[in-house]
């Protein structure tokens, strides 16, 4: 069992400071934001994948997934070109860390594509990369975070649109209820999406959007064994990665978390 760690929310930390807590809280591999290799401050971002590859691997680590922060809501060509260009400079980049997952989100709403068009669009985008994940052997993790794919069935229905089994999800276990969904709801979601599960954001913590509280996990109101056993049925043999959102500081509560997956998972 491979117990990861996002490298988010642990501002106390820089980059390798990060990489070292990672490795002494017992953490086996880390997830990674495309800001850890390509930004501002990193302009040769496939210079900085070989570095990066190379810290991770002198600590034991490795790296369980990519965050690439695409925005794949779109359907005028020159942005779907864009966004599409832009990706396959991130799957090289994931080559390069040997990392065979991109966490990817589904994009931001917006007044020119409206709802009922949200799986089209990010099907369009991803249909046009699925052979270059093939010829790669990388895999799509389409997260439940933000608006357009905080819902379980419409993760089903764009998985179901793309037609490709390099298209699953990141299975977030507190996002479905940050964004309204009763625990009722949730749970169906972890059952119909276990089968398509890349990658996991185990995290905890109570109530929905301004009410929302970030918890230590196995202290919030997640049924977080449901989560496990729906996973556990279908074989899953992905990265438990934990994520944490609750008081500071976020370094204890993140081994607090680990500590709960290698006790209950």
């Amino acid at each position: 069992m491979n117990v990861g760690v996002i490298h988010y929310n642990l501002d106390q930390f820089n980059f390798e400071e990060f990489l070292d807590y990672a490795r002494d809280a017992g953490f086996q591999t880390v997830e990674l934001q495309i800001g850890d290799i390509w930004s501002a401050e990193h302009t040769d971002p496939e210079a900085r994948a070989a570095q990066v590859r190379e810290a991770v691997r002198a600590r034991g680590l490795s790296v369980s997934a990519l965050a690439s922060g695409n925005d794949f809501v779109v359907l005028d060509e020159e942005s779907i070109a864009h966004q599409v260009a832009r990706m396959r400079r991130i799957l090289h980049l994931a080559t390069l860390l040997d990392c065979p997952v991109i966490r990817t989100e589904g994009g931001q709403p917006k007044d020119s594509v409206p709802e009922e068009r949200w799986v089209e669009a990010m099907a369009g985008c991803l249909k046009r990369l699925v052979a270059d994940a093939e010829a790669l052997n990388l895999r799509f993790a389409v997260d439940n975070h933000g608006y357009c794919t905080n819902d379980g069935d419409r993760q089903l229905a764009l998985i179901e649109a793309v037609g490709s089994d390099r298209v699953g999800v990141n299975l977030d276990t507190m996002n479905y209820r940050w964004f309204g969904h009763d625990i009722a709801a949730i749970n169906r979601f972890y059952e119909i999406l276990a089968p398509h599960t890349f990658h996991t954001h185990f995290k905890d913590g109570f109530g929905s959007r301004e009410s929302y509280r970030g918890a230590v996990l196995g202290e919030g109101e997640i049924d977080l064994d449901h989560a496990v056993a729906c996973l556990k049925k279908v074989g899953y043999q992905g990265v438990w990665c934990v994520e944490y959102e609750g008081p500071k500081p976020t370094d204890v509560g993140y081994r607090r978390c680990g500590e709960w997956i290698r006790a209950n998972v």
